[in-house]
């Protein structure tokens, strides 16, 4: 056990570092290549960003492993990248193709909006907005809070805490909108298979490292691995959703038969009328 012990320390830093790449570029990419982001939900950058933002700013405080916060850091930038790519390939407002439309346009009328239009603008300036703002309130707070230890050590472990809530709830918005339309399309399988396969080694990791891992990691990763698992049996209860059947052919020309029999009857008919009129004159 020791030996499994010793290579999971090795091992899962190593793929945490690169979860973000292993679990966002095929997203990415797959959305590139379609010219649409529909079916992708817009939340699950904004969710990641901020996550990932406090957990940065959660490092100073806390000291927990290193490869966590370079984790954060390629996250960040992944997330970055995820956003601008969406963005640049929203779906049209009357698109109703996968549900993440939903930051975009409505998928039905009875659709509440957010207070504010929070993150459903068709603007993309205000996201950014948003990423630049939040960005500039946590360097603002270290540099006044830093240097008051009574005060900091409470902040730090507030945003700490607050960060991987955040983080745990990722899936949430994917399963929702899922449910909506009881479909995964557009939810890349690569993305799923990523997020189950780092559930199981951070689990592993976190309750059996020797280098410091706070209980907010712990029980946020719980709660994660819960949601993921249950996304998985989304995709395997909907897959893409329901395939459209189309019409025989037969069926199809005997529809278009029918009323041009009775184009022909009628006209035999008519026809035979005006010979009976002309005989009787």
């Amino acid at each position: 056990m020791s030996w499994l012990t010793s290579l999971s320390g090795y091992l899962t830093p190593a793929f945490l570092v690169l979860s973000p790449l292993l679990s966002y570029s095929d997203q990415a990419y797959s959305m590139h290549r379609a010219k649409s982001s529909a079916g992708f939900s817009l939340d699950i950058p904004l969710i990641m960003l901020v996550a990932s933002l406090l957990r940065i700013f959660y490092y100073p405080g806390a000291k927990f492993d290193i490869a966590l916060l370079i984790q954060s850091l390629v996250m960040t930038v992944m997330q970055v990248i995820l956003l601008k790519i969406a963005l640049d390939h929203r779906p049209a407002p009357s698109s109703k193709g996968g549900d993440a439309a939903v930051p975009f346009a409505k998928i039905n009328e009875r659709e509440r909006q957010r207070p504010f239009n929070f993150w459903q603008w068709r603007s993309p300036k205000p996201y950014w907005q948003v990423v630049l703002s939040l960005f500039a309130g946590l360097v603002a707070c270290e540099l006044l809070l830093s240097p008051i230890p009574s005060v900091y050590q409470g902040y730090s472990s507030l945003i700490g805490y607050i960060g991987l809530a955040v983080e745990a709830i990722l899936p949430l918005p994917q399963i929702i909108a899922n449910a909506k339309s009881r479909s995964c399309k557009g939810f890349r399988f690569s993305v799923l298979a990523s997020w189950l396969l780092g559930d199981a080694m951070k689990m592993f990791w976190f309750f059996t490292s020797k280098t410091t891992i706070p209980w907010a990691f712990k029980l946020c990763g719980i709660f994660q691995a819960c949601c993921d698992s249950f996304l998985g049996v989304q995709y395997w209860m909907y897959g893409k959703g329901p395939t459209e059947i189309k019409e025989h052919e037969l069926a199809s020309t005997a529809t278009w038969s029918e009323p041009k029999a009775d184009l022909f009857a009628g006209g035999r008919r008519r026809g035979t009328s005006v010979l009976q009129a002309q005989k009787t004159t």
